[in-house]
C-alpha cells in the first residue's frame, strides 16, 4: 500500500509549514509537531506511514525519539532531518534504525524522491509478502478443496478453463458449499498470483456503508472521514475482488458496479475523479439471480455480465460420495488444530453422515465433526457422538419411502390374491429376488459398475454384492 499518513516533527514553524504544504498538495494526510513529546504523544496515539523528524529539537531529541518509536513501532519508517552535517550523526541515525537521513536546508524535490523510494520498497515488499502468503494459501486450499465426484470433477476442469484469463465469474450455489474456496483456486491460478485477492461479503455490511466499502472515500466526505480511504476495489487493483452474495446488493450500486465492469474505473464518495482500476470481478450468490431479475430485484444487465462464465457447485447431499474424503480431512485437522491423537469413526457413524442431507453443506459438516471431536472423550467416534443428525436414507425422503412400500404392497396384492390357495412354496425368495434385481442393476447402473462404490451404496459387503450379481444373473453393462 502506498503512504498515506506522515508526522512532521520540527522545532522551526516555517520548516513544519513548508513540508505540511507540499505533502498535502500531494494528498498526504499530515500532523505536525513542534517539539519531540509532542510528536511521541501523537505517534502513540495514531498510525503513521512515515515519521519526518528534526535531529534538534528541544526536550526530547530527533534521536532520541528515534529510538523510542523503534521501541513502540518498529514499522513506522523515519527520515531524520539536520543542519549540522556530520558523519557521527548519520551513523547514529541509521543505527537507530531510520530509513534515511537528510541534510538542511535541502529542496523538496529530496522528499519526493525518498517517498518514491519508500514506496517501490513498500509494494515490493507487499508483493513478497503477499506472493508467500498466496502460495500458502494455495498450497492449504489444494487440501480444503477436496472431491472427485463427478460434480466436482466438472468444477476442476472449468476453473483450469477460466483462470487463466480476465473473464468474470458468477459462482452459485447454497451456503456452505464452498463458494470462496472456488474464487480463490480461480485466483491463484491465473496470472493475477502475487496481486491482492479480495473478499467482500454484500449481505454483511449495512447497505448505506457498502458503496464506501468498495469504492472508498475523501476526506471529509461525510462526518467521521478524517482521511482519505482507499476502498476494495482500489485495494485489489492489480488481483482478484470476490464479491459474495452479491445478489443482496442494493440496486443503486449495482449500477455502479455495472460501470466498473464497463468502464474500469470508479470514483470515491466524495470525490469527483474517475479513478482506473484493474480488477477481475468473480461473484457469488446462493439466490436464483434469474428469478431476481424477474423481481426487479436485481438488474439483468449486470447479471449477464456477470454470468459470463457460470459455475455452479453442487449441495452435498448430490455429491455424497465425497462425504468420507471430507469427514477423513476434517477429522485429522480438528484432532490437529485441538492437539489430540486422531480419533477413529465407526462404520455405523459414517453410515449415519452419509444418510444425512446436509443442509448446511460442507460448512455444517465440518463444524459437526469438530462438535464430536470436542466431546467426546473417546478415541472412537460413534453414532452417539452426532446426535442431531437424521437417519434418512441416500436420496429417499420418508413420503417417498413410504410411496415405495405402498407401491410394493399394492403390486402384491394384485399379483397374489389367491394367496390362500396357493402351495407351499418360495414366495419370499421369489419377492425378494424381483426386488433386489432391479435395484442392484440400478445402482450399479449409476456408479458405472463401480462394484466398491455400489457396495457402499447399498450398504452391504462387497463380496455379497459380487455373490448376489452373480446369483440373480445380472449383467454388467459395458459403456
Amino acid at each position: 500500500m502506498p503512504l498515506n499518513k506522515i508526522i512532521v516533527a520540527d522545532d522551526e514553524e516555517s520548516m513544519r509549514w513548508v513540508l505540511s504544504k507540499a505533502l498535502k498538495r500531494k494528498g498526504f494526510s499530515v500532523d505536525l509537531a513542534k517539539d519531540g513529546e509532542e510528536a511521541l504523544s501523537l505517534i502513540q496515539a495514531n498510525s503513521y506511514d512515515l515519521a519526518i523528524l528534526d535531529i534538534k529539537m528541544p526536550g526530547l531529541s530527533g534521536l532520541e525519539l528515534l529510538g523510542k518509536v523503534k521501541e513502540l513501532k518498529n514499522d513506522l519508517l523515519v527520515v531524520i532531518m539536520t543542519a549540522e552535517a556530520s558523519m557521527k550523526n548519520a551513523i547514529e541515525a541509521m543505527k537507530k534504525g531510520a530509513y534515511d537521513y537528510i541534510t538542511k536546508p535541502f529542496d523538496l524535490d529530496v522528499i519526493d524522491a525518498i517517498i518514491e523510494k519508500i514506496d517501490k520498497a513498500r509494494e515490493m515488499t507487499s508483493q513478497v509478502t503477499l506472493l508467500k502468503e498466496e502460495l500458502k494459501d494455495r498450497y492449504q486450499l489444494e487440501k480444503t478443496i477436496i472431491g472427485n465426484s463427478p460434480a466436482m470433477s466438472a468444477v476442476y476442469k472449468t476453473i483450469g478453463k477460466v483462470a487463466p484469463s480476465d473473464i468474470t465469474i458468477l459462482i452459485q450455489g447454497e451456503s456452505g458449499t464452498g463458494k470462496e474456496l472456488i474464487a480463490k483456486a480461480i485466483h491463484f491460478n491465473s496470472k493475477r498470483l502475487g496481486k491482492p485477492f479480495i473478499a467482500l461479503n454484500c449481505a454483511a455490511i449495512p447497505k448505506e456503508l457498502l458503496e464506501s466499502e468498495l469504492f472508498g472515500f475523501e476526506k471529509g466526505a461525510f462526518t467521521g472521514a478524517f482521511e482519505r480511504k482507499l476502498g476494495k476495489f482500489e485495494q485489489a487493483n492489480g488481483g482478484t475482488i470476490f464479491l459474495d452474495e452479491i445478489g443482496d446488493m442494493p440496486l443503486d450500486l449495482q449500477a455502479k458496479i455495472l460501470r466498473v465492469l464497463q468502464e474500469k474505473e470508479i470514483t470515491r464518495t466524495g470525490g469527483s475523479q474517475s479513478i482506473p482500476v484493474d480488477t477481475r470481478i468473480v461473484a457469488a450468490t446462493n439466490q436464483e439471480l434469474e428469478e431476481r431479475v424477474r423481481e426487479k430485484a436485481f438488474r439483468g444487465d449486470l447479471y449477464y455480465r456477470l454470468n459470463v462464465v457460470p459455475i455452479h457447485l453442487a449441495p452435498l447431499r448430490e455429491r455424497r460420495e465425497d462425504i468420507p474424503l471430507l469427514f477423513d480431512y476434517f477429522l485429522k485437522s480438528s484432532c490437529a488444530e485441538m492437539e489430540i491423537a486422531t480419533k477413529q469413526c465407526s462404520a455405523e457413524a459414517l453410515q449415519l453422515l452419509l444418510q444425512h442431507d446436509w443442509p448446511g453443506n460442507v460448512r455444517e459438516l465440518e463444524n459437526t465433526i469438530k462438535r464430536a471431536v470436542i466431546l467426546s472423550a473417546d478415541p472412537l467416534l460413534t453414532t452417539a457422538d452426532f446426535p442431531g443428525l437424521t437417519s434418512q436414507k441416500p436420496g429417499l425422503l420418508r413420503n417417498e419411502e413410504c410411496s415405495l412400500e405402498a407401491l410394493v404392497e399394492t403390486k402384491l396384492r394384485s399379483s397374489l390374491d389367491n394367496l390362500e390357495k396357493m402351495e407351499t412354496g418360495d414366495i419370499y425368495c421369489m419377492v425378494l429376488e424381483q426386488v433386489e434385481r432391479p435395484l442392484i442393476r440400478f445402482v450399479l447402473e449409476k456408479t458405472r459398475n463401480n462394484q466398491v462404490k455400489a457396495a457402499d451404496i447399498l450398504g452391504i459387503n462387497r463380496n455379497t454384492l459380487r455373490k448376489k450379481i452373480q446369483d440373480l444373473g445380472i449383467e454388467l453393462r459395458k459403456d
